[in-house]
C-alpha cells in the first residue's frame, strides 16, 4: 500500500475564495485531490462531494466534466464554493444544509468527502465557528459514522466513496461499517502529515485518551476507498 509523508511545500496553491469559518484547503484535500484524480470521470458522471467547504474537489470534479452537487452546513462555505465556481467558470451546483437530506431519493457515481474528524473532548458538534470544520466528538466520528451509514443508498451500482480521515479515529472500524452495508471497502492510501495547531493544543487530552502517545508529532490520514457491487 502507497505511503508518503508530505510537507506543505510540496502542497499544490490553488487560488480560491475561503471566508471566515471555511476550512481552507489542506494536506487532507490534497491527498483526497490524488485519489480523485485516479477515479474514472467525464460528462454524465454524478458527483456529490459532502462538506464542500471553498469546493476545491468539487470543481477539480467539474473540471473533468462531472455533474457535481457540493453541499454544506455552513452558509459561508456555500457562498465560498458558489464563488470560486464562477471565477473558475465551472458548473457546480452547491446545497446548504445536511448531505442526508439532500442526497434523499438521488445516486451518484462518485461520493467524495474530507468530513470533520478531529477528535474533541466536546460530546457535540459545533453550530457554529471554525471549529465545525473540524471538530468531531471524543471518537472524531460523528460524521464518519453517518457517511458510512447512508454511502450505500447514495451510490449506484459500481459507484464509489472516497472519505478521507485520521489514523486517530480507526480506519478499521470505517472499513468494517461500509462493508456491513454491503460495499466492498479497504483503506486504499496513507500519508503522514505534522500535527496542526489544534491537535498539538489538544495533546494532553489526546494522550489521556489513548489516541496519541508522548511525543506524537506525526498524524497519519488515509483514504477510505468503498465501492457499490
Amino acid at each position: 500500500m502507497p505511503h508518503a509523508v508530505l510537507s506543505a511545500a510540496q502542497m499544490p496553491p490553488l487560488r480560491l475564495c475561503a471566508l471566515p469559518g471555511v476550512y481552507r484547503p489542506q494536506a487532507d484535500t490534497w491527498l483526497l485531490a490524488d485519489a480523485l484524480a485516479r477515479e474514472e470521470l467525464g460528462p454524465g458522471t454524478a458527483v456529490m462531494e459532502i462538506g464542500t467547504g471553498t469546493g476545491a474537489l468539487a470543481l477539480h470534479a467539474a473540471a473533468r466534466g462531472a455533474r457535481v452537487t457540493a453541499v454544506d452546513v455552513s452558509w459561508a462555505a456555500v457562498i465560498a464554493a458558489y464563488v470560486n465556481a464562477l471565477r473558475w467558470r465551472l458548473p457546480l451546483r452547491v446545497l446548504h444544509g445536511d448531505f442526508a437530506t439532500r442526497a434523499r431519493g438521488q445516486r451518484f457515481d462518485l461520493v467524495l468527502s474530507n468530513p470533520p474528524y478531529v477528535p474533541s473532548p466536546n460530546p457535540r458538534l459545533p453550530t457554529r465557528g471554525a471549529e465545525r470544520a473540524w471538530d468531531a466528538g471524543p471518537t472524531g466520528r460523528m460524521l464518519i459514522d453517518r457517511i458510512c451509514a447512508k454511502a450505500a443508498s447514495m451510490l449506484r451500482p459500481g459507484g464509489v466513496l472516497l472519505m478521507v480521515h485520521s489514523g486517530m479515529c480507526d480506519a478499521r472500524s470505517t472499513v468494517r461499517q461500509l462493508e456491513g452495508t454491503g460495499l466492498t471497502a479497504r483503506v486504499a492510501f496513507r500519508t503522514l502529515v505534522p500535527w496542526g495547531p489544534v491537535l498539538r493544543a489538544r495533546r494532553a487530552w489526546l494522550e489521556e485518551q489513548g489516541l496519541a502517545d508522548e511525543g506524537d508529532a506525526w498524524e497519519e490520514l488515509v483514504i477510505i476507498r468503498a465501492q457499490h457491487p
